[in-house]
């Protein structure tokens, strides 16, 4: 049957930014399909953890500053220690840094791109270690942007790192897809999240965002726990290297 090929039951994801917005939203959709989970993020994750409680899916929190690449190897060999493999890589930790262009610094610059595509390249790269070793293939889905697609403004690390993790996603979907590892991302569009918490609250910014966007409405997370489902199952097997844009129609207009 094809629902049956988007059931998680056995497997085990990594997300990181587990805590909120739709890092969150990520954990309760794969929970919710079978999956149990190892969350990453700088501060507990006691929201996530309390609904996978409640759903009865195992969830394991790593508090960890993905500014560096020193937790990559203690995330990695959690998973593995606890559940004793590793199926699905959701990248999905990110901050963002707002200045004009010409008087951005050297630490807005480096913070981003830091966590945003350095990071994300190198535990993808830990990830796809693992699959290997397990022969078992596995799931890499990275979280994109709008920005992956326009230039934003004042936003240029942003706009700069998430173009890379569009990039990257590709090179890394033809260097291990036939090893049967899957990387592709979603690209969310204007989503209600603390990222753009000063937007919304921006009446004049909020009116023309909403403009712009052909369903009329800001994205939660609860739009992207389909895609993300989609992309970590069997339903998607046959998918490489693709970016699939949840923005309500904002690139299409």
């Amino acid at each position: 049957m094809i629902l049956d090929q988007f059931k998680l039951d056995g497997k085990v994801a990594i997300v990181t930014g587990a805590s909120t917005g739709l890092g969150q939203g990520m954990c309760y959709a794969l929970a919710e399909a079978g999956a149990d989970i190892v969350g990453v993020d700088y501060v507990e994750m006691t929201d996530t953890a309390a609904h996978m409680k409640e759903i009865g899916k195992k969830f394991v929190g790593v508090v960890a500053n993905l500014m560096t690449l020193d937790p990559i190897d203690t995330i990695v060999e959690t998973a593995v220690k606890e559940f004793g493999h590793v199926d699905i890589l959701c990248n999905n930790a990110g901050i963002i840094r707002r200045q004009d262009s010409i008087e951005f610094t050297v630490e807005n610059w480096d913070d981003v791109m830091n966590i945003n595509i350095r990071t994300l390249f190198f535990l993808s790269q830990a990830v796809a270690k693992q699959y290997m070793k397990q022969g078992t293939g596995g799931k890499i889905i990275s979280v994109a942007s709008m920005l992956s697609y326009q230039g934003g403004i004042r936003v240029p690390s942003y706009t700069a790192s998430k173009s890379a993790v569009k990039g990257v996603t590709m090179t890394l979907a033809n260097e291990w897809a036939d090893k049967g590892i899957n990387v592709n991302c979603v690209a969310p569009g204007y989503m209600a999240t603390n990222n753009t918490s000063a937007l919304r609250a921006d009446e004049k910014r909020n009116g023309e965002i909403l403009e712009r966007i052909p369903a009329g409405r800001w994205g939660t997370p609860d739009d992207i726990m389909g895609p993300v489902v989609f992309l970590a199952s069997s339903a998607s097997d046959y998918i490489n290297g693709f970016t699939i844009a949840v923005d309500g129609g904002w690139l299409a207009r």
